[in-house]
């Protein structure tokens, strides 16, 4: 009999298989809605995408949503590895009607909104990257991908989001981002929402880094002022 997670991947074997090449439909990257002082924020890959909203001030995280999505008759759908409201609302897939307007996208949600792509950044630690261990490696086990429990941090043109949940479940564990920079080993966060405490907003955070073959060592002090070692792996979708 098969468990919950094995099922899980195995459908998502099957959707990401079926998905086609997408790049000259949407050029990967962030895009950004702004109406009212609340941002919409959209990240995506060639085959992953997470849509953030909060309120910049005051500071307020509003929600979170993501997965690995593909194109079909005109719409993403997404096949949602987290939802911040799936208490309220439980939903695991999303049918968003989309159309192209030069570079900006136009997304049906509940109403047409407009996204601006972001400018275009290349910078160290870009890609998706999967919580494994507290440094320093000792040959722990790891969490991974195999874990239904993950971590995801997704870092994109200057734009970064580390999102904690759970793909059997879909219980959500929280989330941040803002913008970032990394050079020379040195990775900096600016937080701009954070769904845990609003009063984080507006921190910035330093921190050392090494990559080692597909690890990212992360060390420095998190955002409560305690000392961290984090090995993250490199997630290849």
């Amino acid at each position: 009999m098969k468990t919950k997670t094995a099922i899980y991947h195995y459908f998502l074997l099957v959707f990401l298989c079926a998905a086609p090449t997408i790049n000259a439909q949407i050029m990967p990257g962030v895009y950004f809605s702004v109406a009212n002082d609340t941002v919409h924020e959209l990240k995506l890959s060639d085959r992953y995408l997470i849509h953030t909203t909060y309120k910049k001030s005051p500071a307020n995280f509003i929600k979170t949503e993501g997965g690995f999505y593909q194109i079909e008759d005109q719409r993403l759908v997404v096949l949602l590895e987290f939802n911040s409201n799936y208490a309220k609302d439980p939903i695991r897939q999303l049918r968003i009607p989309f159309e192209k307007d030069g570079n900006n996208l136009i997304l049906g949600m509940k109403s047409d909104m407009k996204f601006k792509p972001n400018a275009k950044i290349s910078q160290d630690l870009d890609g998706q990257w999967l919580f494994g261990v507290r440094g320093p490696d000792e040959g722990q086990e790891r969490r991974g991908d195999s874990k239904s429990r993950k971590t995801l941090k997704f870092l994109q043109d200057g734009r970064f989001q580390w999102i904690a949940y759970n793909t059997e479940t879909m219980q959500f564990h929280g989330t941040g981002g803002g913008s970032f920079t990394s050079k020379d080993g040195v990775y900096q966060e600016n937080i701009e929402f954070f769904s845990r405490d609003n009063s984080r907003v507006g921190a910035e955070l330093t921190f050392e880094y090494k990559i080692n073959g597909n690890d990212w060592h992360h060390q420095g002090k998190n955002s409560k002022g305690e000392p961290m070692y984090e090995i993250w792996m490199r997630r290849n979708n």
